[in-house]
């Protein structure tokens, strides 16, 4: 893979920080901005500090920062960059004026990326004057811990856009995965949602309390899951037995369309989780630096226990 490309990050918050430090890390040149002052003013030392988690030595990281150049603007940004990943915050209009702000400043061949968990590639994608070079990267959160980002097509891709995607992070150590079709969700979201949807179920209808579920979950097969995925298991078991499961328990299984009745009753009632003290379970925030420290320290394990693709 080139190295020394010209890459431009729209958004400095905890993705967009992420984003940058990742690909400067692996040797590409990044110019990152943000309308907000503070975000920009602060961005070098996040950076620093997400460096210094990883394990860097203060060498490395003069290095890496060197690749890394805070712009003014957007028009600054992307200039000439070959590649812009944007990442604003879940709003459709303002994403759209985003890259209404990019194509008019960015060179006709540059690749351009959304960032985001859940919106539609295609609405995001559908005003651009020249949309085959569009396409979504879901990074997950953080994004320079978590290996996965999933590469979204929509029905005006080229494939050659996504290919070049596709090795440019994979240079920078990540996992891409290919999403064909642009559907709600895309991969790991409808996953992770099916699983949280009966989750919650559980606890709507008194058959547990919450921390049964998430002690449920962490003692048995979310021990096994970073290392043997949904369909290897259900190969390991047999698709047999896996067929005789699915006929004694799916029928049961919550199946809703909507949102839990439940969960909006908890936002209502302003019970938003940790940083409100109070949602399923209770927090101080004591207990909530806790598991943000201990998902922290697990994640950065796991980079050196796990084996890495192609060993």
């Amino acid at each position: 893979m080139k190295k020394n490309r010209q890459i431009a990050v729209i958004g400095a918050g905890l993705m967009g920080h992420g984003i940058a430090l990742t690909l400067a890390r692996s040797g590409q040149y990044v110019r990152i901005t943000d309308p907000v002052v503070e975000a920009r003013s602060t961005v070098s030392q996040r950076i620093m500090d997400s460096l210094k988690g990883l394990g860097e030595s203060d060498e490395r990281i003069a290095k890496i920062l060197k690749k890394i150049e805070i712009s003014g603007s957007t028009g600054a940004a992307v200039k000439d960059a070959e590649v812009v990943f944007e990442a604003a915050p879940e709003k459709l209009d303002l994403k759209r004026k985003i890259f209404a702000e990019i194509e008019e400043h960015a060179p006709e061949n540059c690749t351009l990326a959304s960032n985001t968990s859940v919106m539609p590639i295609t609405e995001i994608m559908s005003e651009l004057r020249l949309k085959k070079r569009a396409l979504g990267t879901h990074w997950w959160n953080p994004p320079h811990l978590i290996p996965l980002v999933e590469v979204v097509s929509t029905e005006w891709t080229d494939d050659a856009v996504a290919d070049d995607m596709m090795d440019l992070l994979a240079d920078a150590g990540k996992t891409p995965v290919r999403v064909r079709k642009d559907v709600p969700g895309f991969i790991g979201n409808r996953l992770q949602h099916a699983l949280w949807r009966e989750a919650i179920s559980l606890v709507e209808n008194g058959i547990c309390d919450a921390e049964s579920v998430d002690t449920v979950i962490k003692a048995s097969f979310g021990r096994r899951l970073a290392v043997l995925g949904p369909l290897e298991n259900a190969d390991l078991v047999g698709t047999d037995l896996t067929l005789d499961i699915h006929e004694n328990v799916l029928f049961d299984l919550e199946s809703r369309k909507g949102p839990s009745p439940y969960l909006e009753q908890l936002v209502e009632e302003g019970r938003l989780g940790m940083k409100s003290g109070e949602g399923f379970r209770n927090w101080t925030p004591q207990t909530a630096d806790d598991v943000r420290n201990r998902v922290a320290r697990h994640l950065n394990r796991l980079e050196d226990i796990l084996p890495k693709k192609g060993d």
